[in-house]
């Protein structure tokens, strides 16, 4: 009886010891700052309602950061994201706003450096065959560049904020397939999707290779796609076409935040 007494009071000690741990690294990730970094997915372009004093990076404050930042209130915000950043642009300007008291990161990178923009400029002008070509090149890029690229960003963030719960988010597939929809051919919409599906493996390949969180926004997008009745992501506007191929505000809101939500 005391053995049995004694085995249940050591066993309850670890059980809280561990679940102490797995709070006080919760716990960190709210209390401390929240930096945002990342591409135009994390700064909000598509959805409207840009901070005037971001200039060309076009900071929403209908993003996903921004929200998170409203609905938990970290002891510091800091939002550097900027539309069209790339990895470099990444370690050359966003970074500095890290620091050891910081409690959480979130970022979405690694689209404009394997050519997003130029992939679906061909896809929309050009033919099934120029479309699948661009894909492939940038699909090369994924596999020989990006996880470098993506490994010297998640190195100076480790660096700079080692304390930091690091969520790194990834992009949506975007076209609900099977469907009677104008614009670009059922061929150029499945490989676009699975462009999508590539990177995200490499990203998240890399990102729990450092030891943080990826964030899969596929899930929370699905049935709000391209030509789905209810979609959570522009198609091509060619009156504002900075603003194509993004998600709108109820994509921030309803794809990205609870995405974020969860892995924070």
């Amino acid at each position: 009886m005391r053995r049995t007494r004694l085995a249940a009071y050591v066993t309850s000690l670890l059980l809280a010891t561990g679940l102490g741990m797995a709070g006080a690294g919760q716990a960190q990730a709210a209390g401390g700052g929240y930096v945002a970094l990342g591409d135009s997915y994390s700064s909000g372009v598509g959805s409207g309602s840009y901070i005037s004093s971001s200039g060309d990076c076009d900071r929403s404050t209908k993003a996903y950061p921004y929200l998170w930042n409203a609905a938990h209130s970290p002891s510091s915000f800091a939002f550097n994201a900027c539309s069209g950043a790339r990895t470099d642009d990444v370690l050359a300007n966003q970074l500095g706003s890290l620091n050891s008291s910081t409690g959480l990161v979130s970022i979405t990178i690694g689209g404009n450096d394997a050519g997003f923009a130029d992939v679906m400029t061909t896809c929309v002008i050009q033919s099934d065959s120029a479309c699948l070509s661009r894909i492939n090149t940038a699909r090369a890029y994924i596999d020989s560049t990006l996880p470098g690229k993506l490994d010297a960003v998640y190195n100076q963030i480790s660096a700079r904020a080692p304390s930091a719960r690091v969520v790194v988010i990834g992009y949506p597939r975007f076209y609900l397939l099977g469907q009677s929809c104008l614009g670009l051919s059922e061929t150029k919409r499945s490989a676009i999707n699975a462009a999508s599906d590539y990177i995200d493996s490499a990203i998240q390949k890399r990102a729990q290779a450092h030891g943080f969180v990826f964030g899969d926004v596929r899930n929370t997008f699905s049935g709000h796609e391209i030509c789905s009745g209810d979609s959570w992501l522009h198609s091509v506007d060619w009156l504002d076409i900075g603003e194509s191929y993004h998600p709108t505000a109820a994509g921030q809101s309803g794809g990205y935040l609870p995405v974020l939500n969860s892995a924070v």
